[in-house]
């Protein structure tokens, strides 16, 4: 199983010593972050690493009392899929 650590902006998935997922968020001038960017080695793709990145996102999210705006097309498929996202998801 891999690690997810804080990094910047963002998250970072270690396995093995290697990066092998990012997720990259930027907060916006309200405030709200905006999920730019996710990627997932080949390596991790269908062992929903993605969907774990973003996931911690969310979770950031709800800590501080954030909202996020899924710029990134896979994060906007995600929240899209997850209604138990709502609570984070920016007014559009």
């Amino acid at each position: 199983m891999a690690d997810i650590e804080k990094k910047g902006n963002g998250f970072v998935m270690i396995q093995d010593g290697q990066e092998v997922g990012k997720v990259t968020y930027m907060p916006n001038e309200e405030g709200v972050l905006m999920i730019d960017h996710t990627f997932v080695a080949e390596s991790m793709r269908g062992q929903k690493a993605g969907e774990r990145l973003v996931e911690r996102v969310v979770e950031l999210a709800r800590d501080t009392g954030a909202k996020i705006d899924p710029v990134c097309p896979f994060a906007n498929a995600l929240f899209q899929r997850k209604p138990e996202y709502a609570d984070v998801l920016a007014d559009q």
